[in-house]
Order: structure tokens, then sequence, then C-alpha cells
């Protein structure tokens, strides 16, 4: 598996939930809409599958992580912003196997690419602290290192 197809992944799973959060129709289904409308040559389909299905699975507890760090609530952040938020927290939480600095830099990647203008600064910030309280033992022995 090519990091390019995880990017990939990621790259339609950001509006795979950006579709999911603004219609709250069943993950499943837009899934199932998104395959069909949209090429997916050179993407890691099978890593899509899992952003979109767990992510709505866990959102509560990744909106948990996310909230104390927001300077809104919630429910006004930018959509696209969220979905990188919560794809972000969630390879966090659940993705050890991936770098937390690979996790920031797709996530603020993401942001770039579909957010607001100056979004993923947020993203950055937001994230970073997130990485904080998930990853505390992997970024100290990383600083430790530098």
């Amino acid at each position: 598996m090519n990091k390019g197809s995880r990017h990939k992944a990621r790259r339609a799973a950001v509006q795979a939930l950006y579709q999911w959060h603004l219609t709250q129709q069943a993950p499943g289904d837009i899934e199932d809409h998104f395959i069909l409308d949209h090429e997916m040559n050179g993407i890691d389909v099978e890593y899509f599958h899992h952003l979109v299905r767990e992510i709505p699975r866990h959102i509560h507890e990744l909106d948990d992580h996310i909230s104390p760090h927001l300077d809104r609530k919630l429910n006004d952040v930018d959509p696209v912003e969220l979905a990188c938020l919560r794809i972000g927290t969630y390879e966090f939480e659940f993705h050890p196997e991936i770098p937390y600095k690979v996790i920031l830099n797709e996530s603020v990647e993401l942001a770039k690419t579909f957010g607001a203008e100056h979004g993923h600064k947020y993203v950055n910030a937001i994230l970073d602290k997130v990485a904080a309280g998930l990853r505390a033992n992997e970024i100290k022995a990383a600083h430790s290192a530098a």
C-alpha cells in the first residue's frame, strides 16, 4: 500500500464525511454514492471505507477530544475543517502505527485543499492540542530525540 493511496483515501473521506455531516445520511449510503460518482483509481478504497464507517461510530468520543480546544461551539466549526479534525483525531486515537506528524501534516493538507483560506492554521492548532493529549508519549520521545 503506498502513501499516495492513503492520502487519496483521506481526501475522499473528507468529502464523504462533509456530506454525512450536512445530510445525516447513513454512512454506508454516502459511501456507495461516493464510489459510484467518483473515480476511485489509486485510492486505498479499504481505508476510505474504514474512515467513513468508523468516524461516525466514534463521533461523540472524537468530538469530546476536539471540543475542549475550540474557541467556538463544535456546531460553529466549518464542516470541512470539522471533517479534517475528526479524521486527524480518529487516526491519533485508533492508528498508533501512523506517526502523529504524518497525521498532523495530512490533516493540514486536507484543510488547505478543501477548507477556507486560513482553515488549515485552525486545524493545525487544534490537532496539535489533541495530539498533546492522545500522543503525549510519542511527542515527548520525538522532542527528546531532536
